[in-house]
């Protein structure tokens, strides 16, 4: 079913369920053509401070593996910057662990480092855009698997994620059947249009009228 639907056909389809927006836009990867899907884990920063968060309890690895849990396969890692969304919020060596605990890929609102090597591993990557600096004294990893939003848009842990060329989505887990189902249904009415599009006349009459 998936590889028949787009972001922009999901959205259509929770457009048809839900008001609220469900969308990010004007995201940038090292894995252009990669699609990005699978349920949320989330790791949500804070202003980094030396004297309040203790780096040996608040820091990447350990809030990766809090988020993953025991089953990290094929789950998205959403990472929110609450409001840095010019800072670095990871890079090619602490993502690693996504390709070696074999994640779907990672969603994040900040930037990241390191696109040539995160080319190379098996996950897809969506973000705000690349970054040479290290963030680590802008904000720092502070809770795992808590509501996090994004570009507006409120993500859930458990809620599924699908990113491509156009931006990502959110979808509540409980309806991802029947959103993909009505995903599918769009790309066919599209179909549909397309075709009936093509016996148009310039002057809007079948082509077979004389």
């Amino acid at each position: 079913m998936l590889e028949k639907v787009t972001t922009a056909d999901i959205v259509d389809s929770m457009g048809r369920l839900h008001r609220h927006r469900c969308h990010v836009l004007d995201l940038v990867t090292p894995t252009p053509g990669r699609r990005l899907f699978g349920p949320a884990v989330t790791i949500s920063y804070f202003p980094t401070c030396g004297a309040a968060l203790d780096p040996a309890e608040y820091n990447f690895g350990a809030l990766f593996l809090e988020a993953v849990g025991d089953d990290p396969e094929g789950k998205v890692l959403v990472l929110a910057s609450n409001g840095h969304t010019d800072i670095s919020l990871g890079g090619g060596t602490k993502l690693s662990r996504l390709h070696n605990h074999r994640l779907a890929g990672v969603l994040a609102d900040g930037r990241i480092r390191d696109f040539d090597e995160l080319a190379g591993y098996d996950f897809a990557t969506y973000c705000a855009g690349e970054a040479t600096r290290w963030g680590g004294d802008v904000v720092t990893p502070f809770q795992a698997n808590v509501p996090v939003v994004l570009a507006g848009v409120g993500i859930r842990p458990g809620d599924y994620i699908h990113a491509d060329s156009a931006g990502a989505v959110v979808i509540p887990a409980a309806e991802i059947r029947t959103v993909l189902e009505g995903a599918v249904a769009v790309t066919q009415e599209d179909a549909g249009y397309v075709e009936a599009i093509k016996g148009e006349s310039p002057a809007g009459r079948p082509r077979d009228e004389r």
